[in-house]
C-alpha cells in the first residue's frame, strides 16, 4: 500500500510541474527599446512576444505573436539571449530573445484593437537613461549599458 502511495505521489508531483517556452523580440529603433507591460503586474516591463503553441518553431512563434499583438510581421535576426527561470515550485520558463531587423516598421506601434488587453496594457519605447525596471534584469542592464546587441548568445538564469 505504501509503495502505491509513493508512486501516485511521484506521478502527481511531475504532473503538476509545467515548462513554458516563450519567444521575445529585441526591437531597437534609434537607440530606444520597445517594451510592454502586462496588466497583472505593471511594476516592470518586458519585451514583446509570448508563449509557443504546441509544435511551433521558436521563430514562427515570435512571428505569430508580434503579428497578432502588434500587427506587424517581424524580420527575425540573431538569437541574442536565452533566459531560464523558475516561478514558484511548479513552473519553469525558458525564453528565447531574438533581434528584430525591421525596427523602422515598428516605430509608430501602439496598443490597438488587435492588442489583447488581458495580455498587454501598455506598449512604449524606452531609452537607456530611463529608470524603468526591465526584465530579465540582466537584459535591462545590458540595454542601459549599450551592450544588448552582441555577437554571442548570452545565457541568463534569473532567480
Amino acid at each position: 500500500m505504501l509503495n502505491n502511495f509513493k508512486i501516485c505521489y511521484t506521478i502527481k508531483m511531475f504532473w503538476f510541474k509545467k515548462l513554458v517556452i516563450r519567444c521575445r523580440a529585441i526591437i531597437i529603433h534609434e537607440g530606444r527599446l520597445l517594451v510592454v507591460k502586462h496588466p497583472h503586474d505593471t511594476s516592470f516591463a518586458v519585451l514583446p512576444g509570448g508563449h509557443l503553441e504546441w509544435g511551433e518553431d521558436v521563430k514562427e512563434g515570435l512571428r505569430r505573436e508580434l503579428t497578432e499583438e502588434l500587427g506587424i510581421s517581424p524580420e527575425i535576426g540573431r538569437l541574442l539571449y536565452v533566459n531560464n527561470f523558475i516561478q514558484g515550485k511548479r513552473k519553469q520558463s525558458v525564453e528565447f530573445f531574438f533581434e528584430v531587423l525591421n525596427s523602422n516598421e515598428f516605430k509608430d506601434v501602439k496598443c490597438n484593437d488587435k492588442t489583447p488587453k488581458d495580455e498587454i496594457c501598455e506598449m512604449f519605447w524606452v531609452e537607456p537613461s530611463n529608470s524603468i525596471n526591465i526584465l530579465p534584469k540582466t537584459l535591462g542592464e545590458d540595454f542601459k549599458a549599450g551592450r544588448i546587441i552582441s555577437n554571442e548568445v548570452r545565457y541568463l538564469n534569473s532567480k
